[in-house]
């Protein structure tokens, strides 16, 4: 029988933790088989990213991004994932594309952070006071309790809505002071230009960059890549993929020789002294969506 997912319900035995953990787990075993497929019309987009692992069965993440729906008060972004049986192709579950989403993103960063911050970060500095920005901070909180969080927005009133949400986070008003102060910086922004520079970082520092998605986006520029020690959650879908390896790459500003590692080589996350600089770039992936939405339905099903 399918189970149905929805996204409050299927929170209530989620634990971020447990998240990572069952996502280093999923990268022990075989590597995914991945495929992405987009349809458009117009400025409308269907996109569709599938994912095969053995032992943990097949997803298929659908989402409809129709940009002209917010004119109407309508959601721009709606969706599902499809989760299959790798034993006999059954559906096991439909959940909620935001639920896998917003799990998924966040839970992708704190797997890194848990492996190359510093275990006594206290200031957390989140860029950018979206959706994602109040899931890092759930994320965030739950693996550095004692952390002092910051959040710098473009605008005041999207940090101000953070500060709404979590009333203990502070809202910082110069993004360089900010970055200088901070011992994890996380940033989940829609530029396409660098806004963190490399000459603000600081030693001991961890760089958390989840917005860049596109090729032609960018969160921080050459020298922060060249400052840091990088790591990424998957080659195959940054590497050649986001612009902010991509760009530099091409530039010949950045060697992709300097990306140690990915979630397949994670015995490699690790911090080598309190004073090197590490950075991490989340690209996503479908493979992660699978291992996420297994997660939320063992979740769901009392088995964790």
């Amino acid at each position: 029988m399918t189970v149905m997912i929805p996204f409050e319900d299927g929170q209530k035995n989620l634990d971020w933790l447990a998240l990572t953990d069952a996502l280093a787990a999923g990268h022990e075993g075989p590597k995914a088989d991945v495929a992405d497929v987009f349809l458009y019309e117009g400025d409308n987009t269907l996109l569709n990213r599938s994912a095969w692992i053995a032992g943990l069965g097949l997803a298929i993440k659908c989402a409809t991004i129709f940009p002209a729906n917010k004119a109407a008060g309508k959601p721009a972004i709606a969706g599902a994932v499809n989760l299959f049986s790798g034993k006999d192709g059954a559906l096991d579950a439909i959940l909620d594309f935001a639920l896998v989403t917003k799990w998924k993103t966040a839970g992708d960063s704190l797997l890194a952070a848990r492996r190359l911050a510093r275990s006594d970060a206290k200031n957390i500095l989140i860029v950018g006071a979206g959706t994602v920005g109040h899931s890092l901070r759930e994320a965030y909180g739950a693996a550095f309790p004692d952390a002092q969080f910051t959040v710098w927005n473009r605008s005041r009133a999207g940090a101000e809505a953070l500060q709404k949400a979590f009333p203990d986070i502070a809202i910082a008003e110069d993004l360089e002071t900010a970055v200088k102060a901070a011992d994890v910086i996380t940033s989940a922004t829609m530029t396409t230009q660098p806004i963190i520079k490399g000459a603000w970082l600081q030693p001991g520092q961890h760089i958390d960059l989840i917005g860049a998605y596109r090729p032609d986006m960018r969160e921080v520029d050459d020298d922060a890549l060249n400052r840091a020690r990088v790591f990424v959650d998957s080659r195959e879908t940054t590497i050649g993929h986001i612009g902010e390896l991509k760009i530099p790459i091409a530039s010949g500003a950045f060697d992709e020789r300097g990306v140690i590692a990915d979630f397949y080589q994670l015995d490699q996350f690790q911090r080598h002294n309190t004073d090197e600089i590490t950075l991490f770039k989340n690209g996503g992936g479908a493979h992660l969506d699978l291992m996420t939405a297994r997660y939320i339905l063992e979740a769901w099903s009392g088995s964790v």
